[in-house]
């Protein structure tokens, strides 16, 4: 009979919970890294569309591009 004594246990559990800690942690990071690129993709989006916008003289558009860049920078608290 192969029985584990209660401090391999206590080992293979922690190393458990240490392994999903690290996952966590790492899927957060991964997370926070798409939302990183996917904020400075929009922003540049925005910000060329805004360019466009002075470039043609166009006021209606540039206000409203304006206030959604500042939505989304207020949003993110960039």
């Amino acid at each position: 009979m192969n029985e584990k004594s209660y401090t391999e246990l206590m080992k293979k559990s922690a190393m458990k919970k240490k392994k999903l800690k690290e996952s966590f942690v790492l899927d957060l990071y991964i997370d926070m890294l798409l939302s990183e690129i996917l904020l400075k993709k929009e922003k540049m989006k925005l910000m060329k569309k805004i360019d466009e916008a002075i470039d043609t003289e166009n006021k209606r558009a540039f206000i409203q591009l304006s206030k959604q860049y500042q939505e989304l920078t207020k949003r993110f608290g960039t």
